[in-house]
C-alpha cells in the first residue's frame, strides 16, 4: 500500500472509530509498527488527529476526509470520467465547476484541450467556481476566464460558501454545471456531507441550464445528509464502467443520459 493511500485509510478509520492503536492498525494493514508511529506524527502535524500514548484519537471537530486525502481514491476511474465530462463541453461556453477530486480533474482536462485556445479578444472557456484550487489551477491559463465566488472556504474541501458566495451566484448565468457529488441516488437526487456546501451547489443547479453530474460508481445509489438536488434536474450522469447496472439502469428510467466509461 503506498503511504497516501495508507494515510487515506488511517483517517478513514479514524472517523470510523474515534481511536487508533498503533499495534492494532500495523497489523490491520501489514505495515510496521514505526511505520503507523510516523503516519500518526505526520497526520497530527496537520491537525488531522491527536496522538496518544500508543495511539491516536479524533479531534473534537466534525470530521470530514480532506480533499488532498481523497484523490488517490478510485483514481483511473475519475481520469476516466474527468476527460468524457470534459468534452462534452463546448468551445466558448460558460460552464460551473463546484469543488471535489472529480471535478479538479475535469478542469485539468479542460485546460489541455487545444480547441478551447482563444482567438482575439474571447476566452475559450469561461468557468465559474467556488473552488479555491480549481480556481488556481486555471488562473495560469491564458484561454480560460475565471470567476470566482466570494465566500468562506472549507478547509477539507476548498470549496467557499456562504452569503457573499451567493449573491455572487445570484448575479450570473451559467450553461453547463459539471457537478461534484459525495452521493447520487435514482430516487433523492444528488447530495452532500455539508449543509453549506450543498447550498452553494444548489445555486449552481438553479443559476444552470445543463447539469452534468460526475461521480465513480461507489457514489451510485448512496445518501448523503445535505440534498443538493432532484435527479430530475440532472441531464447526464457521467461515472465509471463498473458502476452497478441496476443503478445505471434506474437513472436512465429517471431520464438520466449515463455515459459509462
Amino acid at each position: 500500500m503506498a503511504r497516501h493511500e495508507r494515510l487515506s485509510t488511517l483517517l478513514e478509520l479514524l472517523g470510523q472509530r474515534e481511536r487508533l492503536d498503533v499495534d492494532e492498525v500495523a497489523a490491520e494493514l501489514g505495515v510496521s509498527a514505526a511505520t503507523i508511529r510516523r503516519d500518526f506524527d505526520h497526520l497530527a502535524a496537520q491537525q488531522l488527529m491527536t496522538r496518544t500514548r500508543g495511539g491516536a484519537v479524533a479531534n473534537d471537530f466534525a470530521y470530514d476526509l480532506p480533499l488532498r486525502y481523497k484523490v488517490a481514491r478510485n483514481a483511473p476511474e475519475k481520469q476516466r470520467i474527468a476527460a468524457t465530462a470534459a468534452g462534452l463541453i463546448e468551445r466558448g461556453a460558460v460552464v460551473g465547476l463546484n469543488g471535489g477530486t472529480t471535478t479538479t480533474g475535469v478542469a485539468r482536462a479542460l485546460a489541455v484541450r487545444t480547441d478551447l485556445n482563444s482567438r482575439g479578444e474571447e476566452p475559450g472557456l469561461t468557468v465559474v467556481t467556488n473552488a479555491l484550487n480549481i480556481a488556481n489551477e486555471l488562473a495560469v491559463r491564458p484561454n480560460v476566464k475565471i470567476v470566482v465566488t466570494g465566500g468562506v472556504p472549507r478547509p477539507q474541501s476548498f470549496e467557499l460558501s456562504g452569503p457573499l458566495a451567493s449573491r455572487v451566484l445570484e448575479e450570473l448565468s451559467i450553461g453547463t454545471l459539471v457537478l461534484g457529488v459525495d452521493a447520487i441516488d435514482p430516487v433523492i437526487g444528488a447530495a452532500a456531507h455539508h449543509e453549506g456546501e450543498a447550498s452553494i451547489n444548489r445555486l449552481m443547479v438553479e443559476r444552470s441550464q445543463r447539469i452534468i453530474a460526475v461521480a465513480d460508481g461507489s457514489k451510485l445509489g448512496r445518501r448523503a445528509f445535505a440534498q443538493i438536488c432532484p435527479v430530475q434536474r440532472i441531464d447526464t450522469l457521467v461515472t465509471d464502467q463498473d458502476a452497478p447496472a441496476d443503478q445505471v439502469a434506474a437513472f436512465e428510467a429517471a431520464g438520466v443520459t449515463v455515459l459509462a466509461v
